[in-house]
């Protein structure tokens, strides 16, 4: 059974080019983002490392810890690091996860228990590494999406799920296309009375779709 929405996620210890992690420790009370990647020196996960890494400010902005998982050795990481901080034209500060053995690949159901990296592999041999996670503070799955390698992820829109799923753990939800500062949603399992207790003044669109400003 895959990994779903609200399963508490896999804890492991692993090796990055930063030391040893144990994942639940790693993540402490942040929320955190796992994004991963079928091979090192690969040119479309060159380009979104390096978008990772020039958001670094915005992550801290909003308490959120990144790290990448690659089915290569500390070693590689090391070296393909130069190569992303030399495109993105900034530091990369955080950890990438070495994940030869698979273990976190299989755990977070990327990879089939039965997979293993032939000798002289390509990335094809691991294609489906492709995802991201995103976390909450009590190690709960929030959202994860994966991609294929021909199709470079969209770090401004993961951006924008964590803030949605900021946003939404204070007890409303966000339309389509939701961004900071725009009107979200009242859970429809508040009646008009409730809503208006908890949130003043509401649009009511249909009886079921009613909108408010977002709690501060």
């Amino acid at each position: 059974m895959g990994l779903r929405i609200n399963d508490i996620v896999p804890n492991f210890t692993a090796e990055t080019d930063q030391g040893t992690i144990t994942f639940h420790d790693w993540i402490g009370d942040s929320w955190a983002i796992l994004f991963s990647h079928p091979k090192d020196f690969t040119p479309v996960c060159t380009t979104e490392f390096g978008a990772v890494a020039q958001l670094s400010e915005e992550w801290a902005k909003r308490g959120a810890k990144v790290i990448g998982v690659s089915v290569d050795g500390v070693e590689d990481h090391k070296k393909w690091k130069g190569d992303i901080e030399a495109y993105a034209k900034t530091a990369a500060g955080f950890p990438i996860i070495a994940d030869e053995g698979l273990a976190v690949s299989k755990a977070f159901d990327m990879l089939p228990a039965e997979a293993y990296l032939p000798d002289g592999r390509t990335p094809a041999d691991s294609a489906t590494v492709r995802s991201v996670f995103i976390i909450g503070p009590d190690k709960q799955l929030k959202l994860s999406m994966t991609y294929p390698m021909t199709v470079g992820r969209n770090f401004a829109e993961i951006l924008r799920a964590l803030d949605g799923l900021q946003m939404s753990s204070k007890g409303v939800a966000t339309p389509a296309n939701w961004v900071p500062g725009e009107d979200v949603i009242i859970p429809a399992s508040l009646s008009n009375d409730a809503a208006k207790e908890k949130f003043g003044d509401f649009e009511t669109i249909f009886p079921y779709l009613r909108k408010t400003k977002a709690p501060e």
